[in-house]
């Protein structure tokens, strides 16, 4: 079924939106994952973005940067990305092998030289986003008062725990755009979202929440 977004964001169709140099852009796993993975095309079939995902945001991210927008990520970025890329990875290395392939236990402890693989290509990704943006001005602290925060947060928005972590330091560093093709972000009041997810998109010209700039 589709999904009902209840859009509180301001929505900008980064499709026909052009960055400027005061952009300020927490940018989100998705797009860094789409952007410096190397071996994506290498992925099955099922597991490959859209098209338009490989071409939209990465294009918007470059152009961006090119005109000195300022970029940021976060510590949970690291940890999601890696994920990404392991899972990647042993989907790509499962299509080569003949018979049963291994768990992803078996592959990340006993295959020693697609381990070697997994870190070379969570290295080379994390120093690309290293190269393109910086860390958030307030680093991710996760702790009590943190979690008890995130747990009244999930009460009331439908998200999950890394993005309403992701959130928190963003907002505590004053950026108040976000980067992403995740159209959970969209029921987040006080923040302007950067998708070219259609769904999103429908769903804030329908609830008059869409902008131009």
């Amino acid at each position: 079924m589709p999904v009902n977004y209840g859009v509180q964001a301001q929505v900008v169709d980064l499709r026909r939106d052009i960055p400027r140099p005061t952009d300020r852009f927490f940018v989100d796993t998705n797009v860094w994952f789409w952007t410096v993975y190397a071996r994506l095309g290498l992925a099955p079939t099922p597991t490959q973005p859209r098209p338009n995902q490989l071409r939209d945001y990465p294009g918007y991210l470059k152009a961006a940067l090119t005109v000195g927008a300022d970029l940021r990520f976060s510590g949970l970025s690291f940890s999601e990305l890696a994920h990404r890329i392991e899972k990647t990875e042993f989907d790509i290395y499962c299509q080569t092998v003949a018979g049963m392939p291994p768990n992803p236990k078996e592959y990340r402890h006993n295959l020693t030289v697609e381990r070697q693989r997994v870190v070379q290509e969570v290295e080379a990704a994390w120093q690309a986003v290293e190269a393109m943006g910086k860390h958030l001005d307030r680093p991710v602290s996760i702790d009590c008062a943190a979690t008890t925060a995130a747990l009244q947060e999930l009460k009331t928005r439908a998200l999950d725990g890394y993005d309403i972590f992701a959130l928190q330091t963003t907002l505590a560093s004053g950026i108040a755009q976000v980067l992403t093709d995740d159209g959970d972000f969209c029921v987040v009041p006080g923040i302007t979202l950067f998708t070219a997810n259609w769904t999103v998109i429908t769903a804030a010209t329908n609830q008059r929440k869409l902008v131009t700039r």
